[in-house]
């Protein structure tokens, strides 16, 4: 379970950065400070 305070889980997801999109994982940012922002609505129809 996710919980404040500790390490995150080890995921992969879609991104777009640098105007085109790629596949970022979590592990490529180890050991570096790192803002995750989520926003479910974006992308989409609703």
């Amino acid at each position: 379970m996710v919980q404040v305070g500790k390490e995150a889980p080890v995921f992969s997801a879609p991104a777009y950065h640098n105007g085109k999109f790629t596949n970022v994982s979590l592990d490529e940012y180890k050991g570096k400070w790192v803002l995750l922002c989520f926003y479910p609505g974006d992308f989409t129809f609703v």
